[in-house]
C-alpha cells in the first residue's frame, strides 16, 4: 500500500507572555478523532518557569527538543537534561506529576505530542523514559538517513517503550535524495517538516516546507506495511514522521487530563487536590 497526503496545513504562531515566548498548534485538539491515537501536538518556545510542577492522568506525552535544553523532573525521582534531537516519553498513567523547564537562561524549543491510552490502561503505572538521539538506530540511504526512535521499521527497533503501538522517525535528507519510508498499514500517520523543502507521495506528490504538517491516507482493515515516498527539494531537509494504532474510543481532553468521561475528569481534579499525585516538584 502506498501512502499519500490526506490533508495539510502550516502552523500559525502566537506570541505569549513571559516566561512563555511563542506557541503554535501542529495538531489542534479539536480534531483528535481524525488523529487517533494522537490527541494534540504543540510547538513551544519558553524559558524556566513556564511548565513548573503540574499533574497528568490518562494519556502519554512525547516531547522532542528542537533547540535549547530541557530539564525534566518527576514524581518518580527522575531528573535529567535533554538536548536538541532528544525525546522524552511519559506514560502518565494514574498519577503523573512533573516539571519541564528551560535550563539556566536557555530558550527551550520543543514539540510535545499527546497520545491517548486505551481505557483499560488509564490506571496503569506512571513511568518516564529519556530517549537520547545517539540511542536511536540509524538507517542510511543515498543522500540521507532515518533515525528510528520507536517501532520496528526498516529492519531496526526503536528504543522507545510506548504503551500503544507506534513509530517515530526523524528523516534527514540532502537535495535530490529520495526515500521510501515504511509505516504499519493499520496506523494513523502524520508528519511535520523541521527544515528545508520536501515532496511526499508518488501520485500527485505534495510539496511542503518548514512548519508544514500533513496527515496521511489510511484504510481500515489494511495489514502489513505501507510506504511513503519522500524527496528532498533543498539541502538540509528534515522531517519527523509519527504513526500509531487507532484506539477508537471517545475521550474527554480537559486541562492536564485525558479520560473517557467528564466524571473521570472531575475525579482526577479531586485526587490531585487530595494529594494523591504525590509531593510537589521542587526546583
Amino acid at each position: 500500500m502506498k501512502r499519500r497526503v490526506n490533508d495539510h496545513w502550516y502552523v500559525s504562531y502566537e506570541e505569549a507572555a513571559f516566561p512563555f515566548i511563542q506557541k503554535g498548534w501542529i495538531l489542534p485538539v479539536d480534531r483528535w478523532k481524525e488523529f487517533d491515537p494522537f490527541i494534540l501536538m504543540a510547538e513551544d518556545w519558553f524559558k524556566k518557569g513556564a511548565f513548573s510542577d503540574h499533574p497528568h492522568r490518562g494519556f502519554q506525552t512525547l516531547t522532542y527538543v528542537v533547540d535549547g535544553r530541557l530539564e525534566h523532573t518527576d514524581n518518580a525521582g527522575g531528573r535529567g537534561i535533554l538536548e536538541p534531537g532528544d525525546f522524552q516519553y511519559m506514560n502518565a498513567g494514574w498519577t503523573a506529576r512533573h516539571a519541564e523547564e528551560g535550563v539556566d537562561d536557555d530558550i527551550a524549543h520543543t514539540l510535545q505530542l499527546w497520545i491517548n491510552t486505551p481505557a483499560k490502561q488509564k490506571k496503569s503505572d506512571t513511568f518516564y523514559q529519556d530517549v537520547l538521539s545517539e540511542q536511536a538506530p540509524v538507517v542510511y540511504f543515498e543522500g540521507g538517513s532515518a533515525k528510528v526512535f520507536a517501532g520496528h521499521i526498516h529492519g531496526v527497533n526503536g528504543p522507545m517503550k510506548a504503551v500503544v503501538p507506534m513509530t517515530v522517525t526523524e528523516i534527514s535528507m540532502e537535495e535530490g535524495a529520495t526515500f521510501k519510508h515504511e509505516l504499519p498499514a493499520s496506523h494513523n500517520s502524520f508528519l511535520y517538516v523541521l527544515g528545508g523543502e520536501m515532496t511526499f507521495g508518488e501520485d500527485e506528490p505534495l510539496t511542503l516546507a518548514k512548519h508544514g504538517v500533513a496527515t496521511l491516507t489510511r484504510k481500515d482493515g489494511e495489514q502489513g506495511m505501507s510506504e511513503l515516498k519522500i524527496k528532498a527539494k533543498s539541502r538540509r531537509s528534515k522531517v519527523l514522521v509519527y504513526s500509531g494504532e487507532p484506539i477508537k474510543e471517545d475521550i474527554v481532553p480537559y486541562g492536564p487530563f485525558v479520560m473517557n468521561s467528564m466524571d473521570e475528569i472531575k475525579e482526577a481534579f479531586r485526587d490531585f487536590h487530595a494529594g494523591k499525585f504525590g509531593r510537589a516538584i521542587k526546583d
